[in-house]
């Protein structure tokens, strides 16, 4: 795991070495184990090493080909390495990386080799002979790439600040992106915060040649390779039995590593499956970590311990106070690459484990999401059920909704109140208004602002056609399921891991993305997946694995206690920040004081996560002097 950046078109070799060191210095928090640069007229490739497989001086990037063609800077794991190494022994290999196996493949390959390549990553190849810039990025997403182009310049990066330290992006604020932010917690790819800084999307590559860009798809969940028709003709235990093959194989192969390895155990069933299939299949202690509160609500470590004295695991647990909180808050903010209304629980988590001596953790990130965990997919099935309701009339409907936003005024009440609205309950639809943070009346005051930018979601849904038939018949949950991985995942999740977890220099591996297994599950039928119980498929695909009482429980979720801290101990430290954001031109001032009162007041209406997305939001802007 490490840290990338480019730049391509600058004809000043001497600014473009300058610029494409600090850039460097940037992301030094990445790559503490070594770095380089390659700079010759139009190019500069910049890297930052984490080392993880082959820890000699051999791994050291930019990496050349043998034949001094193709130059690679490279972010990522690549778990089938070993098996595409066999299949191109004519290359004449001078080390053990995953790395030189990527130059082998595209060589052999060119951009055919990303579907052959099995792994988490983001690349740069320049192409010497053709003066050709080749940047390619995981399916799932879960390593970043953000860039910029002006005319026929280009620059790359692992993270914005390193983009913005090069002084030649503007520090903009993007004005559709904010709206986006404040519905969503996040801005959804390609878009950013920053005004003309877009990401390359999950699944898709993009080559640069003398001053032209263009992008195109290698892979979407939804042009799925496993067909739904096919497994309806299978029975439950034939299903049962692949998919805990699949597990195995993905926590198997990302077990790779010449470090120290370690797993996130929050008691839950994805993190204690993951450490339970590690237990199996690895043939030394697996080293653990968890996160628990004073307050018992909150708490999950008795689950934690109950799982780790199961498997024998030596394991950590991090107590988290207030006060304790308060001191790591600076930091975790000020990691923070991008804003986003989550991440300081991975922070804290990502810091403890690095100081422990592990390099690689995995995480059970991306169950709730493949295996239908969440209560969205409960909530959504059932709208589809009583579907009849919509055969009422508008009227009707209507007057429901406002009775019920009434009689208990707040954030779901509005969303029912929406959704009673609709002509149709289908994924499209109701899926953007079950995950909005602020509703479009709230926006339009604190924006002060007759009209929104379009909505982000409901765009990348309907360039899915969920609800068309071009997507294979996928099942109703497995459409939920591409609409959760394909923005939540994708733009909140993954991008909180990666922010969060690299600035201890602790790189976090994904069993639950494994896109074989992502294929497979989302052609499982509804009726197999889903029958009764919250992933039923998963559970009962690793029967025998874990204690009853992981299972038979509520389920709680990896979180925080904000609500009491914004309250009480972050409460100046959010009147300073907010108070900021009203300063600003794009905000309604008094309508963010009435949302904080509101909070304060403790009337149900306001919850803290849409109060905390703004105090991230100004602190960033200000941190990183974004102009309006």
């Amino acid at each position: 795991m490490c840290g990338i950046n480019g730049i391509v078109g600058m004809d000043d070799t001497g600014l473009a070495r300058k610029i494409i060191n600090t850039m460097n210095d940037t992301l030094a928090h990445r790559g503490p184990d070594d770095h380089g640069v390659f700079v010759e007229p139009t190019i500069a490739l910049g890297h930052r090493r984490l080392s993880i497989i082959d820890l000699s001086s051999a791994g050291h990037q930019p990496m050349f080909s043998h034949d001094q063609r193709y130059c690679i800077t490279f972010n990522g794991e690549i778990y089938n390495f070993a098996e595409l190494k066999s299949q191109l022994d004519n290359y004449p290999y001078t080390n053990q990386t995953d790395t030189e196996v990527i130059l082998a493949a595209y060589q052999r390959w060119g951009t055919a080799c990303l579907e052959k390549l099995d792994g988490m990553f983001v690349f740069a190849i320049w192409d010497k002979v053709e003066k050709e810039l080749f940047i390619a990025r995981d399916r799932l997403g879960i390593k970043p790439l953000y860039f910029f182009k002006q005319g026929e310049k280009l620059l790359f990066s692992s993270e914005i600040r390193s983009l913005l330290k090069s002084e030649v992006i503007p520090r903009k604020l993007n004005d559709q992106a904010l709206v986006d932010y404040l519905r969503y917690q996040t801005v959804h790819a390609p878009n950013t915060i920053i005004k003309d800084v877009e990401m390359l999307m999950p699944g898709h590559f993009m080559i640069f040649k003398n001053g032209s860009l263009k992008i195109n798809e290698y892979w979407n969940s939804v042009k799925n390779k496993v067909k739904h028709s096919e497994l309806d003709r299978k029975n439950y235990n034939e299903i049962k039995k692949k998919v805990s093959e699949l597990l195995h194989e993905a926590v198997d192969e990302r077990l790779m590593a010449d470090v120290p390895l370690g797993a996130f155990l929050s008691g839950g069933i994805d993190s204690s499956i993951v450490v339970g299939l590690m237990s199996r299949l690895s043939d030394q202690k697996v080293n653990t970590f968890s996160v628990s509160f004073a307050e018992e609500e909150l708490d999950e470590s008795e689950y934690a311990e109950m799982v780790s004295k199961k498997f024998d695991t030596n394991h950590t647990e991090i107590h988290l106070t207030p006060d304790d909180f308060l001191d790591y808050l600076p930091n975790a903010l000020n990691s923070m690459d991008h804003p986003s209304g989550d991440g300081p629980n991975t922070y804290v988590v990502s810091k403890v484990t690095r100081e422990s001596g592990i390099v690689v953790a995995l995480s059970g990130l991306g169950g709730d999401e493949v295996f239908a965990g969440y209560d969205t997919f409960k909530q959504l099935r059932k709208l589809i059920d009583n579907r009849w309701i919509l055969q009422l009339p508008v009227y009707l409907r209507d007057l429901a909704g406002l009775l019920i936003k009434k009689i208990k005024p707040g954030s779901i009440s509005t969303k029912i109140n929406k959704v009673l609205s609709l002509k149709d309950w289908d994924v499209n639809s109701t899926y953007p208004i079950m995950r909005q943070v602020l509703h479009e009346d709230q926006l339009k005051l604190l924006l002060d602002r007759d009209k929104l930018a379009p909505n982000s979601v409901l765009e990348i849904l309907e360039e899915y056609n969920l609800n068309g038939n071009t997507n294979n018949g996928l099942p109703m949950l497995s459409k939920i399921s591409v609409a959760e991985l394909s923005t939540y995942m994708q733009n909140v999740l993954l991008r909180d891991t990666d922010q969060m977890s690299m600035a201890s220099a602790l790189e976090v591996r994904v069993p639950f993305l494994d896109h074989q297994l992502i294929e497979y599950v989302l052609a499982v039928p509804d009726k197999y997946k889903y029958p009764s119980i919250p992933k039923k498929l998963l559970v009962d695909a690793t029967e025998g694995l874990l204690p009853r009482e992981v299972f038979d429980r509520p389920k709680m979720g990896f979180t925080l206690p904000w609500e009491k801290w914004l309250k009480d101990d972050l409460k100046t430290f959010c009147d300073i920040q907010l108070c900021n954001l009203g300063k600003r031109k794009e905000f309604n001032a008094s309508e963010i004081d009435e949302l904080w009162r509101s909070f304060l007041n403790e009337n149900g209406k306001v919850g803290w996560a849409r109060i905390w997305i703004l105090v991230v939001l100004s602190y960033w802007l200000t941190k990183n002097n974004i102009d309006d």
